[in-house]
């Protein structure tokens, strides 16, 4: 159930961004480090959001990822526990 109502969440807020997204569409001017362009509104917010999104699933990633790690080691510990407990009772 859990996952549905994220799932209808971020289609609530992806439908929101699009709508806004397609209501600002005059052109602006885009400043780089190496130089400017005009770009229609639509794609920088598109862009940003794009973006914004990436960075967010690669942080989320990446603790995922520490935390399995973590899991993995605290499994190997418990479990080398568990056998010296058992050589220690069979003493």
């Amino acid at each position: 159930m859990y996952k549905q109502w994220t799932i209808i969440t971020a289609l609530f807020f992806t439908m929101v961004v699009a709508i806004f997204a397609v209501m600002n569409v005059e052109p602006v001017k885009v400043d780089f480090l190496f130089g400017t362009a005009e770009w229609p509104l639509i794609l920088v917010i598109l862009t940003c959001v794009l973006m914004g999104a990436l960075i967010t699933g690669l942080t989320g990633a990446f603790q995922i990822i520490k935390l399995k790690k973590e899991l993995k080691t605290l499994k190997i510990k418990k479990t080398e526990d568990d056998q010296s407990l058992i050589s220690e009772q069979r003493e």
